[in-house]
């Protein structure tokens, strides 16, 4: 364990509270994408099933966005408060991009999220839409910038440190903005946060279904949830693989942590298993196969994988939480594929909405997704270590010269007890949400239908109902 200096105490903080934060914009992001496709088959077919999808889903959708507002306000300040350094040094770039996002994404959520929420009968269904349309567009919009500014950090390209100036000066804005490592963790991420979504409703539903609660609604979410994991998880390990060859290309060092790869070889394994122990250089308890590493790394058998001896010991990050973060995502991967095929097995045979084991599957990786998404921000993040800006600005010399560890500490503390709070208070609400779910249909679920034509109250006879519920 690293003594808990100011730095360390200083990660830790921003760790926590940037980890908290990243759960909610991710969720928004991909349930505003489910909120416009329904309220898109709604203007088209009027079938009143999509307006209740809509009406019930952008409940759970407010909340969850007024928790990433506010769990997202204190990452501002601990830029001036722990890290003025960095501020003052990467200033002139990180800045403006953090100014376009909040000029372009979030006037743009602000603008239309009143409409979005409270404005179903008081305005038109197509100016509707469009707001629906414009907040789903401003979540992706802000990942833009923010993914933008962060690639930048890990990939810096179109600027140079002036020594005499003592920041960065920018030189390009189309480097700056479109690095080295932008457009593969920008397509990662929002793929990420459309996956973990749409198995975030799939989970919700297949409780409902589960339960016997809300059932034509529940098969209606389900099928389209799946449909999305289907497409998405296949989409996401073909990114991955991409991004794993840029960062092989520009950060080798953090594709040695991921890999627990000691010494630059050929052939090198792919590890399912084992204890990486910095300070001996080596891992205990290995497991794995010989060559795939170097065959997914670079699509050649043969291919070289960088060492971690190939730099010094205080230019490595810490190997461990990089290595097991790694496979918690690349296994999570594969359980949503693997959730995504069952699907489509379930759907052939005419079986989705009965498989119980699918549900309850789908009803446990409920979470998954964005466990995922947490797990590959430790990857990027922790194996940029010992880093700020890579290769540029190093974290201990970040840090702001005035904060002490004691300060860090008692503001560290405060955070876990107001953010375990709302955490708690968002669950709670949450969860009311969910229990009292949509409101009634216009007409019962069960209620048979009406012969056309016939007189008001005149039924098909059992025998001749073609049933009110259709699988989606």
């Amino acid at each position: 364990m690293p003594e808990l200096d100011v730095v360390v105490l200083s990660r830790l903080q921003f760790a926590f509270t940037i980890s908290f934060h990243i759960i909610f914009p991710s969720l928004t992001i991909g349930v505003s994408g489910f909120l416009i496709l329904v309220e898109a088959l709604w203007l088209r077919t009027g079938e009143d099933i999509y307006k209740r999808l809509y009406q019930f889903w952008v409940r759970l959708f407010a909340l969850t966005f007024g928790m990433g507002v506010v769990s997202g306000i204190m990452l501002s300040y601990e830029f001036g408060t722990n890290w003025a350094t960095f501020s003052r040094i990467v200033g002139p770039v990180i800045g403006p991009l953090m100014a376009y996002e909040v000029l372009t994404a979030f006037f743009m959520e602000a603008g239309f999220l009143g409409i979005m929420l409270f404005g179903w009968d008081k305005v038109g269904p197509r100016l509707h839409f469009l707001a629906t349309c414009l907040v789903g567009a401003g979540t992706v919009v802000s990942a833009f910038w923010i993914i933008s500014a962060n690639s930048w950090m890990q990939t810096p390209a179109g600027a140079h440190l002036d020594m005499a100036a003592g920041h960065f000066v920018p030189d390009d804005w189309a480097e700056i903005i479109f690095n080295p490592s932008f457009a593969y963790r920008f397509l990662h991420m929002v793929a990420a946060a459309y996956l973990a979504s749409a198995l975030f409703i799939a989970g919700i539903s297949a409780i409902y279904l589960l339960g016997g609660k809300h059932t034509l609604l529940a098969r209606t979410s389900y099928s389209i949830a799946l449909w999305a994991v289907l497409v998405l998880a296949p989409l996401q390990i073909l990114i991955g693989d991409q991004h794993g060859l840029d960062v092989l290309e520009h950060q080798p060092t953090k594709v040695a942590a991921m890999e627990g790869n000691w010494e630059r070889q050929a052939r090198a394994p792919i590890l399912f298993f084992a204890i990486p122990d910095a300070k001996r250089e080596m891992n205990h308890l290995e497991v794995g196969i010989p060559g795939i590493a170097s065959l997914i790394l670079t699509h050649d058998m043969d291919g070289i994988v960088p060492g971690l001896r190939d730099v010094p010991r205080e230019d490595r990050p810490p190997v461990g939480i990089v290595f097991w973060s790694f496979r918690v995502m690349v296994a999570l991967g594969l359980l949503f594929l693997l959730v995504g095929l069952w699907s489509a097995v379930a759907r052939s045979r005419g079986r989705l909405d009965t498989d119980k084991w699918l549900m309850r599957l789908s009803a446990a990786a409920t979470p998954l997704g964005v466990v995922a998404i947490l797990a590959g921000w430790f990857v990027a993040e922790i194996g940029r270590q010992p880093y700020t800006v890579y290769g540029f600005l190093r974290t201990s010399d970040s840090v702001s010269p005035v904060v002490d560890a004691g300060a860090v500490t008692t503001s560290l503390a405060i955070f876990l007890i107001v953010y375990g709070g709302l955490f708690g208070a968002y669950l709670y609400y949450f969860t009311k949400l969910v229990r009292i779910g949509p409101r009634p249909p216009e007409r019962p679920e069960n209620e048979p239908e009406a012969i056309q034509g016939a007189r008001p109250g005149l039924v098909l006879p059992p025998a001749e109902r073609t049933g009110a519920e259709v699988t989606p």
